[in-house]
């Protein structure tokens, strides 16, 4: 469908989008509609304010990107870094992905590119066997260990985000016996609703760490600071300590990379994708709004890939 007015009047129907349809908050809006303010001023620069929709090509965004790479920031009198050219390019895509949605002709998302930094470092993740040398770091003797261990374990088979896993309840998780996978509703980011899965061997240890609780704190995992008890103060972990309990176990299990609890969820993430897994399935699973936001792990298991190749689908099989 063509639109009937400029880009540039639209700003008012796309954050009504971004609240109604995309649940996001009035701080993200906020946002999303300075960034855009950016394409906005710059297509009166170029004496484009009555481009519309239809007639965006690759060009535009082409002269948009080199506009942003040489544009100097006024605080720091530096040009943007490039982290911050792709918050504005981020929000031209997702203008486009409102056009997309509301059938107005438009550009394809996908031909904005994001500006690529060379000492961008790649994703850390952990092996197999670096995640099991971290699961079998706790003390299962004390009932911190016993926590942790379940603690650590819920991060590696649900991928959740460690502010998704402090805010979970203990009502959340139906437990009827030790030998069944269970599925909990978590609310992610934009407030976002999706399902979460805690495996057979999560599971189990979840119990063993519930079972021991005498307490009635309704959080899953709780602190156990001397006095906190009786001091009637909130139990619940902070994401702060389960940070600092991941790197607790990092030094224990003596790993060379030192990770956190998103490292772990970069470890679940590359896992599915190279047990070929699809990626708009991993992007489910992680509660990404964007496939682009999931293409970060791809790099990586395209290196696997390559690997294996080179080693298994060499050619040398064959005779010369």
């Amino acid at each position: 469908m063509a639109s009937n007015k400029p880009i540039i009047e639209y700003l008012t129907d796309y954050l009504d989008y971004l609240e109604i349809e995309k649940g996001l908050s009035s701080k993200t809006q906020e946002n999303y509609s300075r960034f855009l303010h950016k394409f906005f001023s710059w297509l009166e620069a170029a004496n484009l304010s009555s481009l519309k929709p239809e007639k965006i090509d690759d060009d535009h965004v082409w002269k948009y990107r080199v506009f942003l790479s040489r544009h100097m920031d006024p605080k720091t009198r530096r040009t943007l870094k490039k982290t911050t050219q792709n918050y504005y390019l981020i929000a031209l895509r997702s203008l486009l992905e409102f056009f997309a949605d509301k059938k107005i002709s438009s550009l394809s998302p996908t031909q904005v590119k994001l500006a690529r930094d060379k000492d961008d470092k790649e994703i850390k993740f952990l092996t197999l066997e670096q995640i099991e040398r971290l699961l079998l770091a706790p003390d299962l003797k004390t009932k911190q260990g016993l926590r942790d261990r379940a603690l650590l374990e819920a991060l590696f088979s649900t991928g959740l985000r460690v502010a998704e896993l402090v805010a979970l309840n203990r009502d959340q998780l139906k437990i009827r016996n030790s030998a069944e996978e269970i599925e909990v509703a978590v609310v992610g980011k934009g407030n976002k609703v999706r399902s979460v899965y805690f495996s057979e061997r999560a599971v189990r240890w979840l119990k063993s760490y519930l079972d021991k609780r005498a307490d009635m704190d309704p959080a899953l995992f709780i602190n156990y600071k001397p006095g906190i008890e009786k001091s009637g103060k909130s139990r619940r972990l902070t994401t702060q300590s389960v940070e600092n309990i991941v790197k607790k176990y990092v030094v224990i299990a003596g790993l060379p990379v030192m990770a956190t609890p998103h490292t772990i969820r970069h470890s679940f993430a590359t896992d599915l994708l190279a047990q070929g897994v699809d990626l708009r399935l991993v992007q489910e699973f992680l509660g990404h709004r964007n496939i682009a936001t999931t293409q970060i792990y791809t790099h990586v298991t395209n290196k696997q890939l390559k690997d294996i190749h080179k080693k298994i689908h060499n050619g040398g099989r064959l005779k010369e």
